[in-house]
């Protein structure tokens, strides 16, 4: 009995090392690769560099905590006090971030300053197959001020969510596509310099035509792939409303074989045309809005064909290509 429960002790103590060879291991390999981003160029591939770096979680699950991050893209610098990211070592196909306010944005092209802040900002990832079964960035109190020339208020929301959901029925194995749904929403939305106060704003979206393996994303030209693969951007609804004016609008998007875009938008609105009346002349507001009808409703449908941008069957402008 005696050299059983010390077998068994022998085998537990066994166990418990060969777990936590592994955590440390993969702990280990989990911190390279983030400290790798340091000598990334920031040209074609961002760079991320942390002044404390820190995996913990031993022994369920992988925090990776970053301080004083920052991000360089381009001539685009941002820095953010702090970044966390966790997941747990059963579930490795689902992570948890939150990050840290104010965000200080630079850009040495423009010499652009701005800062964003919040009080609370967490998103989670879901992948499934290698594709995104569901991403979401939720945050609370968040505002964006410029900061070249004093400190001036740019936008302002309660509470702001963004969604990105796969859509399996719409998935084509045989082509390795997948869709997106897309979800959106502001809360008492601030914006000053169009005069928007405690405004709503949800925005419904579906994204076809995407890799359903997202690793294989940009080693190939994004949009001329897009395009031959027939990837379309349906808008749902997007919807504004205040107290004193509503905007409603939906359409189809997608890009010719020669990255001209193509599609529709309708738009329905009232007491907008009245609201950025100071900001946009004639007749250029009406171009985009519409006529109001009796109710006073404004409504038109906004066409892109072959790099033309028509008001209906009246051209307004030539497009270029995007690709």
């Amino acid at each position: 009995m005696k050299n059983r429960i010390i077998a068994l002790g022998a085998v537990i103590l066994l166990v418990i090392a060969a777990v936590a060879g592994a955590w440390y291991y993969f702990a280990g390999q989990l911190r390279q690769q983030i400290e790798l981003l340091t000598y990334a160029d920031g040209e074609t591939s961002p760079r991320l560099t942390c002044a404390n770096l820190g995996v913990s979680g031993f022994p369920f699950a992988f925090d990776v905590d970053c301080t004083d991050a920052v991000v360089t893209t381009g001539d685009v610098m941002i820095k953010v006090p702090g970044l966390r990211a966790s997941a747990m070592v059963y579930e490795l196909n689902h992570f948890l971030g939150s990050a840290k306010g104010p965000a200080e944005i630079s850009d040495a092209f423009t010499g652009q300053r701005s800062a964003v802040s919040w009080t609370a900002l967490e998103g989670s990832l879901r992948l499934t197959d290698n594709r995104i079964a569901r991403l979401s960035l939720i945050g609370d109190d968040i505002g964006w001020n410029d900061l070249l020339l004093g400190d001036t208020l740019l936008a302002r929301t309660k509470h702001a969510e963004f969604h990105l959901l796969d859509m399996p029925e719409a998935h084509n194995a045989e082509r390795n596509l997948s869709a997106l749904a897309l979800y959106m929403r502001a809360d008492a939305l601030e914006l000053p310099a169009a005069t928007l106060t405690n405004t709503a704003v949800e925005v419904e979206a579906e994204l076809t035509g995407i890799p359903d393996d997202y690793s294989t994303i940009g080693l190939t030209p994004v949009l001329p792939t897009w395009q031959q693969a027939g990837g379309e951007l349906k808008i749902v609804s997007v919807k504004m409303t205040d107290d004193t004016a509503d905007l409603n609008a939906s359409g189809n998007l997608a890009l010719g074989p020669t990255g001209l875009v193509d599609g529709t938008i309708n738009i329905d609105s009232q007491g907008v045309a009245e609201r950025i009346g100071p900001m946009i002349e004639e007749p250029w507001r009406t171009l985009v809005l519409g006529v109001p009808g009796a109710d006073g409703r404004h409504t038109n449908q906004l066409n892109f064909r072959a790099g033309t941008l028509s008001s209906g069957l009246l051209p307004i402008t030539t497009l270029p290509p995007l690709f």
